[in-house]
């Protein structure tokens, strides 16, 4: 699983409002889904992982000679990391969101 993620430039709050919602809008369709896309692409990686472990564990079940069990445990270890990586960023997503909900404005 690879994460990359690019940098996007930030809308700056000192624009029109006019110039800002075209900027808004063109800035939106130039990125390529920003931080939600990141995340799904993300999670797609981890299921596909996840996927990945679980075709080469039934194919060893069946005692196919072409796959390794050493393939297989390598495989089943990348998308347990993949899967406790997910869980922790999701857990600090709501801590997060937690923290901001109970700030006093």
């Amino acid at each position: 699983m690879e994460l990359k993620l690019t940098p996007v430039s930030l809308q700056s709050p000192l624009r029109p409002s006019g110039a800002a919602k075209s900027a808004a809008s063109a800035g939106t369709a130039g990125v390529d889904g920003g931080f939600s896309g990141a995340l799904k692409s993300a999670l797609s990686g981890v299921s596909a992982s996840q996927n990945e472990a679980n075709r080469l564990q039934q194919e060893v079940q069946m005692e196919n000679p072409k796959v390794s069990l050493e393939e297989t445990m390598v495989a089943i270890q990348k998308a347990q990391i993949g899967f406790t990586a997910t869980l922790n960023v999701r857990n600090r997503m709501v801590q997060a969101y937690t923290d901001i909900m109970n700030m006093q404005v």
